[in-house]
């Protein structure tokens, strides 16, 4: 006998497979093409929340740029409210908090920071907030609120900017030694702006001359 069925018992077999299966496999099909179709709509869906989103930014960066700092402020209200867990609305907060603090508004850089450490998944994000937040609260006199924060951070490649804002810290409370062995270490993490840490080593240097 064949192995293979002749014409006629393949299509018994097949009406035979219909009857037992062809309900479930059109459901299956349906809710297969339902999920492409669906996956499909959501991705464009994203992607044009994320396309509105990031003009949204641009226009409050825009409006930065040309010194129109209401409109920004409105632009950063805005994205805050709408798509509070996107990059481009803690971005618009770590904007808006320097707007803040140029106008003279410390309270409300700091307000803006705080919920930038608080709502961002970001690590990098958190970590630009948590140490301008400590940079503002030392230059208001809260060392002990900026040495919390600062005690705080996680060892990446933020290490070298708060081991010179640790240093910073230091040295508001008159402990020399522990500045310099600090500064040190910034520079030896590769600290941003190198050259004004080593004025910084210089100095206590001159200092501990005299």
């Amino acid at each position: 006998m064949s192995a293979y069925q002749s014409d006629e018992e393949q299509v018994e077999a097949l009406k035979k497979w219909w009857k037992e299966n062809g309900k479930a496999a059109v459901a299956g099909v349906v809710l297969g093409l339902g999920g492409i179709v669906g996956w499909q709509a959501w991705t464009q869906h994203q992607t044009s929340i994320a396309e509105q989103t990031s003009a949204q930014y641009q226009q409050l960066s825009m409006a930065i740029n040309t010194g129109n700092i209401e409109s920004a402020a409105k632009q950063a209200e805005l994205l805050i409210s709408k798509q509070s867990k996107s990059a481009y609305a803690q971005f618009a907060a770590l904007s808006m908090a320097r707007q803040h603090l140029e106008q003279g508004d410390a309270a409300a850089a700091q307000d803006q920071l705080s919920w930038v450490m608080g709502s961002s998944s970001e690590p990098a994000i958190k970590q630009i907030a948590r140490l301008r937040l400590a940079r503002i609260k030392l230059s208001e006199g809260d060392v002990a609120g900026a040495a919390k924060l600062a005690s705080e951070a996680s060892k990446d490649a933020f290490a070298g900017e708060f081991a010179q804002l640790q240093g910073d810290i230091a040295l508001a409370n008159n402990d020399k030694e522990t500045a310099r062995k600090l500064y040190q270490e910034a520079l030896d993490n590769k600290v941003g702006d190198a050259e004004l840490v080593q004025m910084k080593l210089d100095d206590l240097a001159v200092a501990a001359i005299n």
